[in-house]
């Protein structure tokens, strides 16, 4: 079992934070952003073992992106935990602009200065079309996931969202600067533990990257 024990600081609150399952475009490598693509086989395999992964945890909520992917992944824990799952559209993906669709290769020949700028990480870079700027995404995702963590002091949830979140979540709580280049995974269906203080405030990382409940999972691509 991965579940860990919960938290007993009432003035604390412990997430169990899930990127979504495999979809189709993980194995092509293309970018996904807010488009919603669903789980493909392998992905919704991955949901049922993350599911079992979590029996006999002690959840107080389930919160999901509102992305058909992510709301699929947390289904089945949704369905063994006893409990519903809650959309939210703050725990979307980073929007993509125009390079959503594409795949990195596709990105990088069609738009080469923006994608330099992508794999930069420049927190100021704003995908042309619409799509959010690191550090404007850093801001929504640290509100985010402080809003859920209030509303849950004492208590432990299960957050089942996208691979930039949890890039984005894992910084809060090691420190490591939103340019700086990644040095942690970011796995389908695997699972990561964080602890929010609400008397510092400050985000601390209890378990990352656990997958042993999973045959296999694909990494966010690329490290950026």
């Amino acid at each position: 079992m991965n579940t860990l024990q919960h938290p007993q600081n009432p003035r604390r609150c412990r997430i169990c934070l899930v990127r979504h399952g495999e979809t189709p475009w993980n194995a092509e490598r293309r970018l996904q952003g807010h488009l919603d693509v669903p789980l493909n086989e392998v992905g919704h395999t991955q949901a049922e073992a993350t599911a079992r992964s979590l029996r006999g945890g002690r959840f107080a909520a389930i919160y999901a992106s509102d992305l058909t992917r992510a709301l699929q992944t947390a289904a089945p824990a949704a369905r063994d935990l006893g409990l519903e799952t809650q959309p939210s559209a703050a725990l979307r993906e980073r929007h993509y602009g125009l390079f959503q669709g594409l795949t990195y290769d596709e990105a990088a020949e069609r738009h080469p200065d923006a994608y330099a700028r992508f794999r930069a990480r420049e927190a100021t870079f704003a995908f042309p079309e619409g799509g959010e700027s690191l550090a404007d995404f850093a801001v929504r995702i640290d509100a985010a996931l402080k809003a859920l963590a209030h509303c849950h002091l004492g208590e432990q949830i299960l957050v089942v969202t996208h691979g930039g979140v949890l890039d984005i979540a894992h910084r809060l709580a090691s420190k490591l600067p939103l340019e700086a280049p990644r040095d942690f995974p970011i796995l389908n269906a695997a699972l990561n533990w964080l602890e929010y203080d609400g008397d510092g405030p400050a985000w601390h990382l209890v378990a990352w990257g656990v997958q042993d409940h999973l045959a296999s999972a694909r990494d966010e691509l690329p490290n950026a």
